[in-house]
């Protein structure tokens, strides 16, 4: 089980930005293989949602409020370490971010935009395609919401 901690930008330690930023890296950028944009400006406005096993975090979102990404809210860069995936932490993380979704902004109405091999991942989690798929950093996407 992860212990999950919520945190505004500028609540975070310089460790523990370090460490979101590193996972982030090491998953998005190295595991696959993507050049892209990664630190784009946006962190300050998001919360934080971190997860860890013991003290080493393993897993992390970023979640938006309604208007600050789409028009509903949102959650990004959802990322698990890839030697921890085994253990389910993806539906842990997006659970937490739900929920803390729903407790900072009063709302149930989440739209993402999904790497389209993980669709039955947020189909289990109540998310429905909307749309048509597109490329976003050469990876093929999907729009998603969940009300």
């Amino acid at each position: 089980m992860l212990t999950i901690k919520i945190s505004a930008f500028n609540e975070l330690s310089i460790d523990e930005l370090y460490s979101l930023l590193q996972l982030r890296s090491e998953v998005f950028v190295v595991e696959q293989d993507c050049v892209y944009q990664d630190i784009d400006g946006k962190d300050q406005n998001a919360l934080h949602v971190l997860g860890y096993n013991n003290k080493s975090l393993v897993a992390y979102t970023r979640i938006f409020k309604p208007g600050d990404y789409f028009k509903e809210a949102s959650i990004g860069r959802v990322v698990v370490l890839e030697n921890e995936r085994k253990h389910s932490y993806g539906y842990d993380i997006m659970k937490a971010s739900i929920d803390a979704i729903k407790m900072h902004y009063n709302t149930t109405e989440i739209k993402i935009s999904a790497q389209v091999y993980l669709k039955r991942f947020y189909n289990n989690l109540e998310f429905k395609e909307i749309g048509e798929e597109y490329l976003e950093d050469d990876i093929p996407h999907i729009a998603m919401l969940r009300s």
